[in-house]
């Protein structure tokens, strides 16, 4: 193994950490972040799908150290949508133009928190409409390698809070993700060099992963909400200024 290589795994595997981190604190944050990192290491077509490799391990441990809160009548309800829909986008991310898709996703965040302080008490989503919020977050996330902040406006708005709010977004992420394996696997853009990046990675995602849930258990439920809004502003910005 090159010099190189072993260089750009450490600082790979030193942002899964971080970037695990703050998945586990905030419930989502750690794909969007990681995008750019990864994209610049191994280019778009392959940093997406090692991306989900390593998302994989990021929200299967969130799902366990969160088991006893997870809302499952959700979860079921976005998995109808979410399957299907991650399917048909990760057999179109060989030949997708992403850039713009990317942009009109990051106004859509900075909107919505600007909506939330606008409308402190947004209306309470109905369960079922969570069929219609899994069907955009596959499809996005097959594209665009992760999308968790799209989600987190409506679990809040549901009124999910710290450890609920945390489990059951990663399970639904984590539908989603086993879901893109399959269709990238189809398209032969999941290799035995992405299998490989992904599982190097694995150690330090599930380590910082089991680091934010200590710091999440410290938090107030206000603060909570307050980093999650301020996760989504950061989102939106880098995905409008991102490749």
């Amino acid at each position: 193994m090159s010099g190189h290589l072993l260089l750009t795994l450490a600082g790979a595997s030193a942002a899964a950490f971080v970037l695990a981190g703050v998945s586990a604190v905030a419930g989502f944050g750690g794909g969007v972040l990681a995008l750019p990192l990864f994209t610049a290491l191994f280019g778009i077509r392959t940093a997406v799908p090692v991306l989900t490799v390593t998302q994989l391990a990021s929200n299967g441990s969130r799902v366990w150290l969160n088991r006893h809160h997870l809302q499952w009548s959700l979860i079921a309800r976005f998995s109808l949508g979410a399957v299907p829909f991650a399917l048909a986008g990760g057999l179109l991310l060989a030949r997708t133009p992403l850039a713009p898709l990317q942009r009109v996703l990051g106004i859509f965040l900075i909107t919505v928190v600007l909506w939330r302080r606008l409308r402190p008490r947004p209306r309470r989503p109905s369960a079922a409409a969570f069929v219609g919020v899994g069907a955009a977050s596959g499809l996005g996330s097959a594209l665009l390698g992760s999308v968790g902040p799209l989600t987190a406006p409506f679990f809040l708005a549901y009124g999910l809070v710290r450890d609920s709010y945390i489990g059951t977004e990663a399970a639904c992420a984590l539908v989603m993700h086993l879901t893109k394996i399959i269709a990238y696997g189809a398209t032969a853009l999941l290799d035995h060099r992405v299998f490989l990046l992904g599982l190097a990675l694995t150690p330090g995602t599930l380590l910082g992963a089991w680091t934010g849930k200590k710091i999440a258990n410290r938090l107030s439920d206000r603060l909570f909400t307050t980093l999650v809004e301020a996760g989504l502003l950061v989102s939106g910005t880098l995905f409008i200024l991102g490749p």
